[in-house]
């Protein structure tokens, strides 16, 4: 069995909400000081005092850090780093969500989604490196990709370009940490209960897409419990597993694409002809701006029960909508 997590130092990128606070929070259950980093300070206070309040007597730091930027997070595991006398875990969990048509998105959408997500877990793996080598209980870090990184889901293109070349990362960088004793386990989620919804930004026909995105983030037999996936994915990290996929849909999705890519292809085809045309507006605006006032088309009358669970889980999560206030600061 794996050395305990206990006492172990860790950091969580995009760790102020959704998935990478219930990692977070998992990670204090085990023991583990745990630093949170994000771009937003005003969540990051909240996210702290949540996880404060869950957990007494938990050890948690916060550090702004724009993952986009190299020696913003040169300077977060630096600082982790003398505060905690080492970082033995990281997590590359900062990421965006464009849903929309690749028209729609443009190149600027490729552009945010690509430094975000792939630039942001490269920047993540190779700061910590040089850390984790010098951990003593034996660096793990952990690179959160994506079903959608495993096969291309039409109008989430930026999103699975973006995610499969974190799975490509997460495989070099496996054999290529191994020999210094550091394990990379490649995390591949599918959806998830988290909340994130709210914070994921709709393009085109928005209304449409918010309706048909979290109505099936929120349904319980394609989408997972996010805490259940937190605890799974910590699990994964401590046995030092190489790669992990979450959900039964994720799983057969990518078993069914390895054996069978041109099916695969001709099936999202068929998914592609129910999701909206790329017309409407051409600003990207994020789901908190754009949910449906009631339940009066068909689309919305699905959102609205398809995403309960969802909306409650945004409660949990750190994904409420934030305060005009807030929004200044930020």
């Amino acid at each position: 069995m794996p050395a305990s997590l206990h006492g172990l130092s860790a950091v969580v990128t995009g760790g102020s909400r959704g998935l990478g606070l219930l990692i977070a929070d998992e990670l204090v259950r085990r023991g583990c000081r745990v630093t949170l980093a994000a771009r937003d300070a005003a969540e990051l206070k909240r996210a702290a005092e949540l996880l404060q309040k869950r957990r007494p007597g938990a050890a948690v730091r916060t550090t702004v850090t724009d993952v986009r930027d190299k020696e913003s997070v040169a300077d977060l595991f630096r600082d982790a780093a003398e505060a905690c006398g080492g970082v033995d875990i990281a997590v590359a969990n900062a990421g965006i969500i464009q849903v929309a048509p690749a028209e729609a998105v443009g190149k600027a959408g490729f552009d945010d989604a690509m430094g975000t997500i792939f630039e942001g877990a490269l920047h993540t793996s190779l700061e910590a490196l040089p850390y984790l080598r010098e951990s003593r209980a034996g660096g793990r870090l952990a690179l959160i990709g994506s079903v959608g990184g495993l096969l291309a889901v039409p109008h989430l293109l930026p999103y699975s370009c973006a995610k499969a070349a974190v799975g490509a990362l997460a495989e070099g960088l496996h054999v290529e940490a191994a020999r210094d004793g550091v394990s990379v386990t490649a995390v591949h989620p599918g959806l998830m209960r988290t909340g994130s919804h709210l914070h994921a930004v709709f393009g085109g026909d928005r209304r449409r897409e918010f309706a048909w995105f979290s109505a099936l983030a929120g349904t319980p037999v394609v989408s997972m419990d996010a805490r259940r996936a937190a605890d799974r994915i910590v699990t994964a990290v401590e046995r030092r597993r190489v790669r992990l996929v979450l959900t039964p849909a994720a799983i057969a999705a990518d078993k069914v694409h390895g054996l069978a890519p041109a099916l695969t292809a001709r099936l999202s085809h068929a998914v592609n002809l129910f999701l909206p045309s790329a017309d409407g507006e051409p600003e990207l605006r994020p789901g908190i701006d754009v949910e449906p006032p009631g339940p009066r088309t068909f689309g919305e009358r699905l959102r609205s029960l398809g995403s309960a669970l969802n909306d409650r889980a945004a409660r949990a999560n750190n994904e409420r909508r934030r305060t005009a206030q807030e929004r200044l600061q930020s």
